[in-house]
């Protein structure tokens, strides 16, 4: 055989040899596995215990930040610092308590069953919620706008000795109407110890405030403007010169007079009511012209 068949034929042989191995070792690369023999992982899940994220939400607001006051176990003041986004979120409470001053936000602080109160207040959490008051005041809040509660409960999230935001806040409309507010209730004691009297020159519906008696002006409309159900009296006096008729009649006009200058003011007509006693009610002796001016008055008191 010469040497170019067995070149040839060498070749054959690998060609041959090649297709045999591809066969047996190559042939099922691609085919898919049965889904029996794929092993599937489920996907990893982080689950924290301790994270409880600080949110104020209501009424128009809402925020949220994944930091939170943080209480040693047994302890009512919150660790310092205190993060920046807690702070964030307080100045932005700040500015919508501001705009809304019917607005209030009950802070409630919690404590466990196995923590020790050594505080003044009634129990820990109530402790707790007042030092976040307390806080929240040092950066601007108005006082009046937060209210404050504790609750004891059996566990809450804790990272070592580290209670972790045991702090919720609500949203609620203050009551306005409510006589135990104790700043309107001074408010009201003081305009009616001291009542505004306008006084009038001779057939004149007509006055003259100095800055003592704007300022009562101011009082009554601020304390009617935030105390509903309430009402001003304004009550028309006049001196006994002439016919008692007239007199009753010019006494009248005055408190009309002082009436509409209260609803300028910003008052509504529906709450000022007036009624005229003449002649009858002196606080000066009629017979001297300085006693005559000082009958020439109208009175306003809150009802």
């Amino acid at each position: 055989m010469s040497k170019k068949a067995l070149y040839l034929l060498g070749i054959a042989l690998v060609i041959i040899l090649g297709t045999i191995l591809y066969i047996k070792f190559c042939c099922n690369c691609d085919t898919a596995q049965p889904n029996s023999a794929v092993e599937k992982v489920p996907p990893t899940t982080i689950k924290n215990d301790n994270f409880v994220p600080f949110i104020i939400n209501g009424s128009g607001f809402e925020f949220q930040t994944n930091y939170n006051f943080k209480f040693l176990k047994n302890n009512p003041v919150a660790i310092q610092p205190i993060s920046d986004s807690i702070s964030i979120g307080i100045e932005k409470l700040k500015t919508f308590l501001v705009s809304n001053l019917k607005q209030k936000v009950t802070i409630t602080g919690y404590a466990t069953s196995d923590e020790t109160n050594t505080t003044k207040f009634e129990n820990l959490g109530l402790a707790r919620a007042n030092d976040v008051k307390n806080y929240f005041v040092s950066k601007g809040l108005a006082s009046s706008q937060l209210d404050t509660k504790g609750e004891i409960i059996n566990s809450w999230k804790t990272n070592a000795d580290t209670l972790i935001g045991p702090v919720e806040y609500e949203f609620a409309t203050i009551d306005t109407t409510s006589a135990a507010s104790d700043d309107w209730s001074a408010l009201k004691e003081k305009i009616n110890a001291n009542p505004l009297i306008l006084h009038f020159n001779t057939n004149k519906s007509s006055f003259n405030l100095n800055e003592e008696e704007q300022q009562k002006v101011t009082d009554i409309i601020k304390y009617l403007k935030n105390v509903k159900n309430t009402s001003v009296l304004v009550v028309g006096h006049s001196d006994n010169v002439g016919n008692r008729d007239l007199n009753v009649e010019l006494a009248q006009k005055r408190a009309d007079f002082s009436k509409n200058y209260l609803i300028k003011n910003g008052i509504e007509a529906s709450r000022i009511e007036t009624e005229s006693k003449g002649p009858d009610e002196p606080i000066s002796d009629n017979a001297t012209t300085e006693g005559k001016a000082s009958n020439r008055r109208t009175v306003i008191t809150i009802k």
